[in-house]
């Protein structure tokens, strides 16, 4: 079983990494156009969540890779850090259109890249959800009771 359950969770598992690949084309895009504009203000949460997502992506290709449960279980504690990052980018870029409608593209460029890096962070979760899946035959993705097993002390 655990032969078949390595063969499905590679499928599954380079299913999201195409995914993961759409969404850094995405995120260069925004990233171009960005760049031929002038700069809305010092940013640093983008590139906080890029740091994570980047950080996600590469333990959790560890964790499959190696099988390790304990580097998958992490990595799907980050998700969650990712996910209020993406809020507080809402947050900000919101009251950035407000003040300077101007802004308006800029700001929506910046919630896109924030939403993509948020949806990478998902794929790596994915593949870290798979990891668990392969290793010991238990699959948490829509049980929030297996989710909580994660968050040991």
């Amino acid at each position: 079983a655990g032969d078949l359950r390595f063969i499905i969770g590679a499928v599954k598992t380079n299913s999201d990494l195409e995914r993961l690949a759409d969404e850094a084309v995405n995120i260069v895009q925004k990233a171009e156009h960005l760049l031929k504009m002038p700069q809305l203000k010092p940013f640093e949460i983008i590139p906080d969540m890029a740091a994570i997502a980047r950080g996600m992506v590469r333990d959790s290709l560890r964790a499959f890779v190696n099988q390790n449960v304990e580097l998958a279980r992490e990595v799907l504690l980050r998700d969650d850090r990712l996910d209020s990052l993406k809020e507080k980018v809402a947050e900000v870029m919101s009251v950035c259109m407000t003040q300077d409608p101007s802004s308006i593209s800029r700001a929506l460029d910046l919630l896109l890249i924030s939403r993509y890096l948020e949806r990478i962070g998902d794929h790596a979760t994915n593949i870290a959800e798979i990891t668990i899946f392969v290793v010991d035959g238990l699959d948490i993705r829509h049980h929030a009771d297996q989710k909580r097993l994660v968050r040991r002390p």
